[in-house]
């Protein structure tokens, strides 16, 4: 996947400068503290509730109740307000967003003390390290235990959306629908591509300011239901009750890309 074209080391948060003696320079210690990205799932206003309420599109006025929610971030980068670009370590930027566990609300974060005006994360797990060895991919991205439920296998890579949920809309038995949205563009010729990209601007409700000491948390807020009723392609329950590995799946990509929203900052 593509990166920003500047790409800052921590290093070059602080200028360096000559010791005494003029010769070797000398790079003052980089001051690393805690920032958090915190997810709230939601419908529109309505907190999200597993198996329990029942919400209504609002292009198709389809009925629906959500019984599985889980999606992978991975890739963050933050901006700061003197616009260097800070890049979580890729080992420690991967997030599997579950619904129905409370503790996984929240991406827990490691960045150099600094006042911050832009989030930037993807949404799904690239192919860089979908094609690692397994041995590499632990925790949420082991296929045998975190992942489980999130993995086709290495030629399709992992899922990174499954929403699954009822409606009476859906002509599935048991009037079921599904949504498991992957594909990260393969190796060789070009395949599935739903790697999504997502930027937020947090000036208006809040830059982060990170310092030593203290936590910043910054909260979002993830409306699910623009997977249905995005205004570019609203998407009818009754006529795509399974989506999967298709063409068609570049479609919801496409409306859960726009899903997130910055509410507010702790700092």
């Amino acid at each position: 996947m593509k990166f920003p074209a500047i790409i800052a080391l921590t290093l070059f948060f602080l200028s360096c400068k000559k010791d005494n003696g003029g010769n070797n320079p000398v790079v003052p210690p980089v001051v690393m503290s805690d920032l958090s990205v915190q997810f709230e799932n939601r419908v529109g206003n309505a907190p999200l509730h597993l198996n329990l309420e029942s919400y209504t599109t609002s292009v198709f006025s389809e009925t629906f109740t959500v019984t599985s929610l889980r999606y992978y971030i991975s890739n963050i980068s933050l901006t700061n307000t003197g616009d260097t670009i800070y890049i979580i370590p890729a080992d420690s930027s991967y997030f599997l967003i579950d619904q129905s566990n409370f503790d996984s609300w929240v991406a827990n974060l490691k960045v150099p003390v600094g006042d911050y005006k832009t989030l930037q994360f993807v949404v799904g797990v690239d192919s860089a390290r979908t094609l690692m060895d397994i041995s590499k991919r632990t925790g949420i991205l082991d296929p045998a235990a975190g992942a489980n439920g999130m993995y086709w296998g290495t030629d399709s890579g992992y899922i990174f959306l499954n929403f699954e949920g009822t409606s009476t809309a859906s002509p599935e038995a048991g009037q079921v629908f599904k949504y498991h949205i992957g594909g990260y563009g393969g190796v060789g010729p070009p395949v599935l591509n739903n790697l999504k990209t997502v930027i937020l601007d947090l000036t208006e409700k809040g830059i982060a300011q990170v310092r030593t000491g203290t936590k910043s948390n910054l909260h979002l807020m993830v409306d699910i239901g623009k997977i249905f009723d995005s205004p570019g392609w609203p998407i009818s329950i009754a006529a795509n009750p399974v989506v999967g590995f298709e063409d068609f799946s570049t479609n919801v990509s496409t409306n859960y890309s726009g899903m997130f929203r910055h509410d507010h900052t702790e700092n």
